[in-house]
């Protein structure tokens, strides 16, 4: 459960007032980047009222600049950073844009083009983290009874499989289809984590530990 979800919870069920609550429970953000507020509400105007947006769209990945007309979808919260999923018409297929990536943002007449959410979640969705798609390959990995007591209790992938070994070692499997953020999320685990499959994530992460680069690797896959 989200923390929205657990402050509403504790906001329907208990006799306490807003102010209480806010004073007794604090909520901590970590590489947060803020979307510029007015952009976030054109995007989601437009996404409810089923318009397309035309957007000047800076992208991090790249360091290019582009205008884009887009078709919102789906507006997605994901480790502390809002992302418009869309159709892109000038790249003629589904992307997803980081809201505060947009430049400008303008609601036009045309009608929003609509795509199914099965699509969407295939496309989108099917692999690991904010870098998704449909999935290429599964990782396997194995992590130490130690490090299981916290792991297993994560949600790495809607569509994970797991188990305790007899030894207390966790084994997850998840798919993917880009293997950046992954791979971040895998060494910040050190040697707690062993990579079982496929041999080439093993043989990246293996070597961004070896070469003490995992830290700064980590920091751009989660602050892309």
């Amino acid at each position: 459960m989200c923390s929205s979800d657990l402050l509403r919870a504790l906001l329907e069920s208990a006799d306490h007032s807003f102010e209480e609550i806010q004073r007794r429970v604090r909520i901590l953000h970590m590489g947060r980047r803020a979307a510029p507020p007015k952009f976030f509400e054109i995007a989601a105007n437009a996404l409810l009222n089923r318009r397309q947006m035309q957007i000047t769209y800076y992208a991090r990945a790249t360091n290019e600049t582009t205008d884009r007309s887009v078709s919102p979808q789906r507006l997605i919260c994901y480790r502390e950073s809002w992302y418009l999923d869309a159709w892109c018409h000038t790249r003629d297929g589904l992307r997803s844009f980081a809201v505060d990536g947009i430049r400008e943002a303008h609601i036009l007449d045309t009608a929003a083009k609509e795509i199914a959410d099965r699509r969407l979640d295939e496309d989108l969705a099917g692999g690991y983290g904010i870098f998704s798609g449909r999935a290429k390959a599964w990782a396997k990995l194995k992590f130490t009874p130690a490090r299981a007591r916290w792991v297993a209790a994560e949600e790495w992938h809607p569509k994970q499989r797991a188990h305790i070994e007899e030894d207390g070692a966790y084994v997850l499997e998840l798919p993917y289809s880009d293997d950046r953020e992954l791979i971040g999320d895998i060494l910040r685990h050190g040697a707690e984590v062993e990579v079982l499959a496929p041999k080439e994530l093993d043989r990246k992460s293996t070597r961004l530990n070896s070469s003490h680069g995992y830290i700064s690797y980590a920091v751009f896959c989660l602050k892309k």
